[in-house]
């Protein structure tokens, strides 16, 4: 078992991968074009891979694979040079959800640790050993689980067995996440264990009765119709203490289809919970600084419910499709030198926009720029051109990586 718990996140790209290793993930995962459960994402080159693991390697972090598709057997023959390119490339683990696919794991690159993914659907002690027998170093638990039902597979599995939990993001309606809605409602080639799914749970619905075609009946919930499979984002944060105490070993944040800019957002948030927490782990109270609720509410997101981690009932929907999005991601800081930070922009802000410039230690730096300046040093009221290079004052010096965002104007 990990000495403490290890805060696990996405990366759908290199830069991703990067940000998340710089706003403080111990670990990331991320996938090559093939085999993942997210094919829609970038996704990494096997080049970027190999550079990925550099990075952060050098910096004492992780980097996980991918390989947790259901593959057909026209797929089979692709995968042992995938396994041996991402060997060589210096992944640590592959997460893995076919037993085929294990298998071949454990033949071509028998050095690396090999993780349950939570499509394999792990919701028992008994299914958590079998892994483990099969050579698993870890399991990521079914999204499905109470913290009782975390503790009583703690209590009941080797203790080098380590478990992994989601604590925050997209939930799916389906089990674990195996679901065939959307190979019978769009595509086979869409189907979602394939890594290609359409979401259909996010679609809105009406009850059509069979000899009243053309009829939509509302189903309810609001007004604007009836979102009956469009599951509310996950959040732990308030109670990250006790999924800690459960024995989960690792904390893992969805999100590979998301920006770089929500990948380090919600990893420094929940790097800032995780240290709370670790400060005083035998303490039975968890005092969550308001910085990590705030830090979570500026990224774009569905309302947040706690998931299934008290009980089914406490596993809500959202009343519709929309998303919360009271901020906007506006650009990096590339460098800070003598009161000046130089920036790249990637949303238009203009001068006189009073801004927030997030750093990868979670601080965050408010500033309205007196002045913009664009690459020629040439004064400028706004910049409004995509990954347009800009200078603006700013006193605070400002760390590598650091982000610019701004609150929608109403």
């Amino acid at each position: 078992m990990l000495s403490c718990p290890e805060l696990l996140s996405p990366a759908g790209s290199l830069e991703a991968l990067k940000y998340a290793v710089m706003y403080g993930a111990d670990a990331v995962y991320c996938a090559l074009p093939r085999f993942g459960m997210r094919a829609a994402p970038v996704n990494l080159t096997i080049g970027e891979l190999h550079d990925g693991c550099i990075f952060a390697h050098a910096r004492g972090k992780k980097v996980y694979l991918t390989l947790n598709n259901l593959p057909t057997n026209d797929e089979l023959s692709e995968l042992p040079q995938y396994i041996k390119d991402a060997a060589e490339a210096g992944v640590d683990a592959f997460i893995i959800a076919d037993l085929g696919v294990l298998s071949l794991a454990k033949q071509y690159a028998p050095d690396v640790d090999v993780h349950f993914s939570t499509q394999a659907g792990i919701t028992n002690y008994a299914a958590a050993t079998m892994a483990y027998n099969l050579g698993a170093k870890r399991v990521v638990l079914a999204r499905e689980l109470t913290l009782t039902d975390i503790a009583q597979i703690r209590d009941n599995t080797p203790p080098e067995l380590e478990l992994e939990a989601f604590v925050h993001g997209a939930m799916c309606m389906a089990y674990s996440g195996r679901c065939l809605m959307s190979d019978y409602m769009v595509s086979p080639s869409r189907g979602a264990n394939n890594g290609h799914c359409a979401q259909p749970c996010r679609w809105k619905y009406y009850l059509v009765e069979e000899n009243r075609p053309g009829q939509y009946m509302p189903i309810g919930e609001n007004e604007e119709g009836s979102y009956i499979l469009n599951a509310n984002d996950l959040c732990t944060a308030p109670f990250l203490d006790l999924i800690c105490k459960a024995g989960v070993d690792s904390l893992k944040i969805e999100g590979r289809a998301k920006t770089f800019y929500y990948v380090a957002s919600v990893t420094a948030a929940y790097r800032k919970a995780l240290d709370q927490y670790l400060a005083n782990p035998a303490s039975d109270t968890f005092d969550l600084p308001d910085s990590v609720l705030d830090e979570l509410n500026r990224t774009s997101h569905r309302h947040y419910s706690p998931g299934f981690y008290f009980g089914k009932e406490k596993a809500l929907q959202t009343p519709s499709h929309t998303y919360v999005r009271d901020w906007d991601f506006i650009g990096t800081v590339d460098s800070w030198e003598d009161g000046v930070a130089h920036c790249t922009q990637r949303s238009k802000f203009c001068l006189g926009d009073s801004l927030e410039i997030l750093q990868p230690d979670a601080s965050v730096v408010p500033v309205t720029p007196e002045w913009i300046k664009n690459a020629e040093g040439e004064a400028v009221d706004a910049a409004p051109r995509p990954m347009m290079q800009y200078t603006i004052p700013c006193a605070t010096p400002l760390m590598p990586y650091s982000l610019l965002r701004m609150q929608k104007r109403q």
